[in-house]
């Protein structure tokens, strides 16, 4: 994926200016940024939830800067409302994103994440914590080959931490594409860094 000359504005504010990056499949980029900065503008950019006033993206050859139809059915995002659903237990909440998600397939990641004893519960039960690992099921149950998230390790403890690393790892090693901003040091992801907020 390629960015070039990208200008974003929020509340009459320039964000960024002239933003120009490749992004190489098989690697994983934190975006540098103190907080209000616009890291998560940029995220909200890349995935089509909000529009730059000037600027190109590029993906698998596409010019998709007004049309994110080709990128988006490759991509995963996760900004900071998670998209949960507080009503449905842990596993319908999960089958809601994916529905072809095999039983075993869901009880394995329901065990890895912590959540086995929680399948039957409704999601608005759950710690921060917990809500969090629910949203992040989606990096182990969904095929998408570009990951956008948004401070996925916000409220997760040292093992979810740990977990969560390993699966960004999986992902590049596969040739993934991850982006994803975070306050934490996740120095064993060996991520690259882009530092570009004006």
């Amino acid at each position: 994926m390629t960015i070039s000359d990208l200008w974003i504005e929020r509340d009459e504010r320039d964000l960024c200016a002239g933003l120009s990056v490749q992004l190489v499949a098989g690697e994983a980029i934190r975006i540098l940024g103190v907080n209000g900065a616009g890291k998560s503008s940029l995220l909200k950019v890349i995935a089509g939830v909000m529009s730059p006033l000037k600027g190109e993206i590029h993906y698998l050859g596409h010019d998709v800067t007004h049309d994110r139809r080709p990128l988006q059915q490759d991509m995963l995002y996760l900004g900071h409302s998670l998209g949960i659903k507080n009503l449905l237990t842990v596993s319908e909440h999960i089958r809601h994103y994916c529905p072809s998600v095999l039983p075993e397939t869901l009880q394995t990641v329901l065990t890895q994440l912590g959540l086995i004893d929680y399948a039957d519960t409704q999601v608005k039960a759950l710690s921060a914590g917990q809500k969090q690992r629910v949203a992040l099921s989606r990096l182990w149950v969904e095929n998408k080959v570009l990951w956008l998230l948004d401070e996925p390790f916000a409220t997760l403890d040292v093992n979810a931490v740990a977990l969560l690393e390993l699966r960004i790892k999986q992902h590049v090693s596969a040739g993934g594409l991850v982006l994803f901003t975070t306050h934490q040091e996740v120095l064993s992801l060996n991520a690259r860094e882009v530092s570009w907020l004006v």
